[in-house]
């Protein structure tokens, strides 16, 4: 039985870099997942939801970005891969579709269903590691009891009233969130080694890329379907206009100069799994979650957009941007260590744009953090223009 395990694992070569088919087809579900989070937060942007969608976010992205180690690691190409994919697809379609209530009455649904995401794909891959190798089964061994501990906090939480539901399920996220750096420490055991997998660092690269677009087309699908419902206002066509520039300006930002240099030092690394851990798990967080704020902030700012002196709508049109802003900037100086001083430069511009907030309307702070995305673009554009060596 081991024997015939070895095909479930990922082979070495050209191919093995690229995303698959049921890689890509798993994904559909988190557009499913972002667009209920953007509606849920866009239809009351209020502290303690924006609160509650914080805990929501980081538990998409780690859920996605487990399950994108679990395929760096196996083929997605091989049966038994596939149907765990599936299976997964179809958790998570429970999973968002209890989202939006699940601090309401769908909480142990939502909870269920993330902490069997969790825990089942990581028993399928202690499985599959079984009598094929060693160190990885002792890994994720590690990992699993860790995901039993948090499953637990997770349908306890479930079981909970609101007010200690996200006591519990913040107690779950952060044992989630330690687990790498912490090396999954056991008692009488320790540590695991810092690079116990042997994981392919441009396949995490192209993962992470394509979940970036993925956010990035959910902003174009929840703006567009807002613009469509707000027609009647003389000024939805600009903010549009400007909403749909920003995203493009975001995807610019991202491609154009960080991604490629990312997928390079990850796959050049002496330290593989360390810098993967830097650059995707822990360093594309803040770019999708920025992504995913962006989104709200443009969509408050269609349905909303003579409203001013709001803080709460401020945090998503002016911190969308800021938190993509760091995680590009982060992501390129950990790939290159030269630091993107245009993204600096935004950052503190899209902060210096809160002191205005009394005095701005909902659709001038749109503008405005699309310009400043815009200057920030342009300005490294024109910087590596200079870099680049002249031609003979």
């Amino acid at each position: 039985m081991a024997e015939s395990k070895h095909h479930w694992l990922r082979q070495d070569g050209r191919e093995s870099t690229k995303a698959s088919f049921p890689e890509l087809f798993f994904d559909l579900v988190f557009v499913f997942a972002f667009i209920q989070l953007s509606e849920t937060l866009a239809a009351d942007f209020s502290v303690g939801l924006a609160a509650e969608s914080l805990l929501f976010i980081l538990a998409l992205w780690w859920v996605w970005i487990h399950t994108t180690w679990t395929t760096n690691l196996l083929d997605a190409e091989a049966e038994p891969v596939r149907l765990l994919l599936f299976s997964l697809m179809f958790l998570g379609i429970v999973l968002a579709i209890a989202l939006p209530r699940a601090f309401a009455d769908l909480g142990l649904v939502f909870a269920i269903a993330y902490a069997a995401m969790q825990l089942g794909r990581s028993i399928f891959v202690l499985y599959a590691f079984h009598g094929t190798d060693k160190a990885s089964f002792i890994t994720f061994l590690r990992i699993t009891i860790w995901l039993a501990v948090s499953a637990a906090l997770w349908i306890a939480g479930g079981l909970m009233e609101p007010q200690l539901r996200v006591i519990f399920w913040s107690a779950a996220l952060a044992v989630e969130y330690l687990g790498p750096p912490a090396g999954y420490w056991i008692p009488g055991i320790g540590r695991a080694p810092s690079e116990a997998l042997a994981i392919n660092g441009e396949h995490l690269a192209e993962r992470c890329a394509l979940f970036v677009i993925i956010a990035l087309g959910e902003t174009i699908l929840t703006t567009g379907k807002n613009a469509s419902s707000h027609l009647e206002s003389a000024g939805t066509a600009l903010v549009f206009c400007s909403a749909f520039l920003s995203t493009v300006i975001m995807w610019w930002i991202y491609f154009h100069d960080g991604q490629e240099k990312a997928s390079d030092k990850a796959d050049d690394s002496a330290e593989p799994q360390t810098t993967a851990q830097y650059l995707f798990t822990y360093g594309h967080l803040p770019i999708v979650a920025g992504i995913i704020l962006a989104a709200v902030g443009e969509d408050l700012s269609l349905s909303h957009p003579e409203e001013k002196g709001s803080y709460m709508h401020a945090l998503a049109l002016l911190g969308g941007p800021i938190l993509f802003l760091g995680g590009t900037m982060w992501m390129k100086w950990v790939a290159s260590r030269i630091m993107p001083f245009s993204h600096l430069a935004g950052l503190l511009l899209l902060l210096a744009g809160f002191f205005a907030v009394p005095l701005a309307a909902n659709f001038s702070m749109q503008i405005f953090a699309t310009a400043i995305l815009l200057i920030v673009a342009t300005w490294e554009y024109v910087a590596l223009k200079r870099l680049q060596p002249r031609a003979a």
